[in-house]
């Protein structure tokens, strides 16, 4: 199956499955949240296959393949940004990282760096060495020096499927290519979150390209809340 075509059954299977669903999912605003009920998420959340508004994040402990640290998400104090990639992806990945990027100069710019964590997991540990990712980083307009942002990298493929589609909930396919270089390729689903620094879910965006405007002003918010009541 092509990947635009995986993509788009998915998208296409939780709209039918949800169909006419989309407002007035939630009675009350779960605990633990600080934005309002989203008005763009498929189903309730405790349906979804991955964490969404008003649950909590899985807790996990990967190393930072560019900065020489371990992260435990688990143990941030800062609101996080966090999504699945791989970095031969010829297209969704580097179109959605970007836009991340754009997303951390925001943050620099409106001077909340240091309270939020950029997380982007890998999936593809046995190409996205140090090398590989900085590489990318480059690409896609991520700068390392803020120290906001962490590549985070599984040490084998099969601790990559645990994190990722075990406790993330998403899905990929590794699909041999002959005509490419690298190999192999994967389709996969393009899902960002946003939770806050109680490793709750305040938002999902799903796709590649995200409103890094939307998104500096969602991470304001949160952090706005926790820093009224701290």
């Amino acid at each position: 199956m092509e990947r635009r075509s995986y993509l788009l059954a998915l998208g296409a299977a939780g709209t039918a499955a949800t169909a006419g669903c989309l407002g007035g999912l939630f009675e009350s605003t779960p605990e633990g949240v600080v934005l309002s009920e989203p008005d763009d998420q498929l189903a309730e959340s405790e349906d979804l296959a991955y964490p969404a508004y008003g649950e909590s994040f899985p807790t996990f402990e990967l190393p930072d393949a560019t900065g020489d640290t371990i992260i435990n998400t688990g143990e941030l104090d800062t609101v996080s940004v966090v999504t699945t990639f791989f970095a031969s992806c010829p297209a969704e990945c580097g179109i959605l990282l970007n836009q991340l990027a754009g997303v951390q100069a925001e943050t620099v710019v409106r001077g909340f760096a240091d309270e939020t964590s950029f997380l982007a997991i890998t999936f593809d540990p046995e190409r996205d060495d140090a090398d590989h990712l900085e590489t990318n980083a480059n690409d896609v307009g991520v700068d390392l020096n803020v120290g906001n942002w962490h590549y985070l990298r599984p040490e084998t493929a099969e601790e990559a499927a645990d994190v990722v589609v075990d406790q993330i909930g998403v899905d990929y396919e590794r699909t041999d290519e002959s005509d490419r270089m690298e190999g192999y390729d994967f389709n996969h689903m393009v899902i960002t979150w946003l939770v806050n620094p109680d490793g709750v879910v305040e938002r999902v965006y799903r796709g590649e390209y995200v409103d890094s405007d939307r998104v500096a002003d969602d991470i304001e918010a949160v952090l706005e809340e926790f820093e009224s009541e701290s």
